[in-house]
């Protein structure tokens, strides 16, 4: 009975990236993608210290907006609480 008790708080979902650096003064996570990120995507921010979840309303790639970025490249992303380096990212 024990085992049916215990249970996630929250899903984790897939890993598409780690926040490499973050803008305090814009609140601007810039994260390395390891997956395939999309606007409208509902994402969770996982670390030490941070753990929240919200939606891509919009990301940027060299000052650009842009809809999807793909593995391998780096985007920034407003988002609404404190990340840190290092934190993971995942798509849920």
């Amino acid at each position: 009975m024990a085992e049916a008790e215990v249970k996630e708080e929250k899903q984790e979902g897939v890993k598409v990236g780690r926040v490499t650096h973050y803008f305090t003064n814009i609140s601007v996570a810039i994260i390395k993608l390891s997956g395939t990120l999309n606007s409208g995507d509902k994402i969770r921010i996982k670390g030490a210290t941070s753990d929240f979840e919200q939606t891509v309303d919009s990301m940027q790639m060299e000052h650009k907006n842009v809809k999807e970025a793909k593995n391998g490249q780096s985007i920034g992303l407003k988002v609404e609480e404190h990340a840190r380096e290092h934190d993971e990212v995942y798509k849920v």
